[in-house]
């Protein structure tokens, strides 16, 4: 006979999803506030959150139908709603209609990559992401606006404008990401990592705006890389099959 789990464990990883939306909403307030540092952390925290609620729900055997949907629209506020306006109100609003334009596709686009992840999910590989993750969107934005502010460098804010709206992009994209879902790592490969692991430790701890930011771009840039060379290597085996 099956013991039922107590409703509070249902409750529990709905509460960080929740948690992700407040954080959101707050972060949100300060851009329009004009606390522009404040509001990028606080999307790292939505992140923190978001990143809880999963694990817990996989460790406590309480994944739901109500918590995957939830957790998608808890996204669309923290990932999509909240970054935008944080660029809007840093930059966007100094450059007139493009401003807006790049902050709505970036909220439109996140919802669609939402979506398309919500029907895809159970067909995909689940060691890879199709299109950019919103998450990684939003810290993308959030990042670069830390580094921004760091280096009193608003003004010069509309190459930061164009590659928001490429982000924007690369969420609908059918560009591969790598999911870190399954990694499985030898004996040789995890010293490796460790060794990696500690180096970018090392630079976040020295130069965290900056670290954060080039930690992020490089993450994004792997994905239109790896098409790029997979594109050129069957081109060469095309080539050498005529």
């Amino acid at each position: 006979m099956k013991h039922k789990k107590p409703r509070l464990t249902y409750v529990l990883p709905n509460l960080f999803t929740a948690a992700s939306i407040f954080t959101g909403i707050v972060s949100l307030t300060q851009a329009a506030n004009g606390h522009f540092e404040s509001a990028a952390w606080l999307i790292f925290l939505s992140l923190v959150f978001d990143g809880l609620d999963g694990r817990v729900a996989r460790l406590t055997q309480t994944c739901s139908r109500f918590g995957l949907e939830f957790d998608s629209l808890a996204d669309i506020v923290a990932f999509g709603v909240a970054p935008a306006m944080l660029l809007y109100f840093q930059i966007g609003q100094h450059y007139g209609r493009f401003g807006i334009l790049v902050s709505a596709l970036f909220v439109v686009f996140g919802a669609i990559r939402l979506a398309r992840f919500n029907v895809t999910d159970n067909c995909n590989d689940p060691g890879v992401f199709i299109g950019l993750p919103i998450p990684t969107a939003a810290v993308f934005v959030a990042g670069w606006s830390l580094l921004l502010e760091a280096h009193s460098l608003r003004e010069y804010g509309a190459p930061l404008l164009a590659a928001t709206l490429l982000i924007a992009f690369l969420m609908v994209s059918n560009i591969r990401y790598p999911s870190f879902k399954r990694i499985d790592l030898d004996r040789p490969l995890l010293l490796k990592t460790l060794i990696l692991l500690t180096f970018v430790a090392s630079i976040l701890y020295l130069y965290p705006s900056e670290g954060l930011g080039l930690l992020i771009l490089s993450y994004i840039l792997y994905g239109p890389i790896r098409m790029g060379k997979l594109f050129l290597t069957k081109r060469k085996d095309g080539k050498r099959e005529a």
